[in-house]
């Protein structure tokens, strides 16, 4: 399977960062075609101190504890919204020209395609009309294609359109015939966001059904269809995404005023005025929904944690487990087995592990109060607060979540926390430190960094490394820290960093909010509004047998 993790990153102006067969830190000089070739990277703050692995490896186990942690949840964010930040995040990063390596592709794609953009290409690829990326599409060129599930025992028989579509056929390993067939397959990386990638289809194919009644066909109904899908989408980042993660005065300060510090308007900022992604946004300040992430969650009716109503509860091992990317749709498995790329039968989502949306977000929100899930049989899910705590089953990622099914690797990089501090100190990344005297802005004091507000407890550390990390806190953590300290919200550094890189990646799409500031949602209940339950109402019909398939379990009896 394709290794889909980037380890290697071209910085504008510096060259290729990844490490050797050895495991160390390099840097070397691309050759001018590779540059054009190369998702492209910059460097916004100065280069740090690198931090020693000691530090790394106690700081990575410290901010993932095993055994339960102090409650942390943050009730103003539903749990839907952790895996939407991912899902954003592969949208930032999908390089769509990748299968056009060895194509006659012109200048100007390349460098959009090698930049970020929130433009949903994870979704659309390059198109319908392109020939690696029409199997992405339904015979019509215009709709996206959607998948059937599998039986999963009486009641639950093959659904169609209720899982991504799958390449299938009886061809290569196991894990081939699972792939999705969708422009990034790391949107199979678990459950949640292959099923929010689907919710992304359906919108589209919604959206077409809408716009056909005026009489357009064709290419031209496909590009409508699209520009309609982006806009609206954007919106939804701008106006209910960012403002549940990031301080909200920060996000209007940016949206309203513009940006301060990347890519300033008036300077240079690259060939083409094409974006740029800050290093210290994709290895530091956008990982803020590690923390997010839950242990478990009231899935459905059949997977959550009503005794008498649930099996178990969907535990974030089992979301990996039934994936095509990750995971092999056995419920049998353990973290060794999803490393083996043929293991298992079952070639598409069981039936009984299609997603209850209703759990995942809070329709009251739209006035929808009849899709509430009942409190009795699991309620719905809200996130983890911002913090600088990791739930314990992110110290021991399957292999296939970082492209390392089928190698061998130190026992520790199934870490995700020392996976991220590792990489970042490959980077040389900026110090939080460096990065609040770059921004202005007063730096979080020793105590705050090391003592925080009930996220990690560093006392495991030696008084050495707690004194270099005062000092030379990783951004990554210091990020952490400082939601931490601000109840959950991103703050003067990280939220900053994360709300400019949105501005620019919308300003930098074919397709951009920002620049039509007149433009306005259609598709929502006023001029003014679509959030997240908005789209997903307009892509499930508003329908509760669409949004939650399975429907609602018997009480149980007495």
């Amino acid at each position: 399977m394709k290794r889909h993790v980037r380890d290697s990153f071209f910085v504008v102006g510096e060259g290729v960062l990844e490490f050797d067969g050895s495991g160390e830190a390099t840097t070397r000089q691309p050759s001018t075609a590779e540059e054009l070739r190369r998702f492209r990277f910059s460097r916004l703050g100065p280069k740090g101190p690198r931090t020693d692995e000691g530090l790394r490896e106690a700081l990575a186990n410290a901010m993932t504890p095993t055994g339960t942690q102090p409650d942390s949840e943050n009730p103003a964010v539903p749990a839907g919204f952790t895996y939407l930040g991912q899902f954003v995040d592969h949208d930032l990063t999908m390089d769509r020209t990748e299968s056009q390596l060895g194509q006659d592709v012109n200048v100007d794609e390349l460098m959009q395609g090698r930049s970020p953009a929130l433009d949903l290409d994870s979704v659309y690829g390059r198109g319908p009309r392109d020939k690696d990326d029409q199997v992405f599409y339904a015979e019509d060129g215009v709709k996206l294609k959607m998948g059937t599930t599998s039986e999963a025992g009486p009641g639950f028989p093959p659904m169609e359109g209720f899982d991504l579509p799958r390449r299938g056929g009886t061809a290569g390993t196991a894990a081939d015939r699972r792939a999705p067939l969708i422009p990034d397959a790391r949107n199979d990386e678990n459950l949640v966001i292959a099923q929010t990638h689907l919710a992304f289809i359906r919108f589209h194919n919604r959206v077409v059904d809408e716009l056909a009644l005026t009489g357009l066909t064709g290419d031209r109904l496909f590009r409508a269809a699209k520009e309609l899908v982006v806009r609206h989408y954007q919106w939804m980042l701008r106006t209910d995404f960012l403002p549940r993660i990031v301080d909200p005065a920060i996000v209007d300060d940016v949206f309203t005023n513009g940006r301060k510090f990347f890519e300033v308007p008036g300077k240079h900022y690259g060939h083409g005025n094409t974006p740029t992604m800050p290093i210290e946004f994709s290895v530091a300040s956008y990982r803020l929904g590690h923390s997010m992430i839950r242990e478990q969650y009231e899935w459905n009716r059949v997977f959550n944690s009503v005794p008498g109503i649930g099996l178990v509860p969907g535990t974030l091992f089992l979301l990996f487990v039934f994936t095509g990317t990750a995971g092999n749709f056995d419920p049998s498995s353990s973290v060794p087995d999803l490393d083996d790329v043929n293991r298992g039968d079952v070639f598409t989502l069981p039936s009984n592990w299609i997603a209850d949306f209703r759990r995942l977000y809070d329709f009251t929100e739209a006035d929808r109060d009849d899709l509430v899930p009942p409190a009795e049989f699991g309620g719905g899910n809200i996130t983890k607060r911002i913090d600088s705590l990791l739930v314990d089953p992110l110290r021991q990622l399957p292999a296939g979540t970082f492209g390392g099914r089928g190698t061998q690797f130190p026992e520790i990089q199934r870490n995700l926390a020392f996976r991220n501090l590792t990489r970042a100190n490959m980077m040389e990344l900026a110090t939080g430190q460096q990065m609040a005297e770059l921004f202005g802005v007063e730096p979080l004091t020793a105590e705050q960094i090391l003592v925080g507000n009930g996220g990690a407890n560093l006392d495991s550390l030696t008084e050495e490394q707690k004194a270099q990390l005062a000092e030379a806190t990783p951004l990554w953590f210091y990020v952490l820290r400082e939601a931490e300290v601000g109840n959950g919200l991103m703050g003067p550094v990280g939220g900053r960093l994360t709300a400019e890189v949105f501005h620019r990646a919308i300003e930098g799409s074919r397709i951009s909010i920002v620049r039509s500031p007149y433009w306005r949602p259609t598709l929502g209940p006023d001029s003014s509004t679509f959030r997240m339950v908005d789209l997903l109402l307009f892509a499930f019909e508003g329908k509760a047998d669409l949004l939650n398939p399975l429907g609602d379990p018997p009480p149980p009896s007495n």
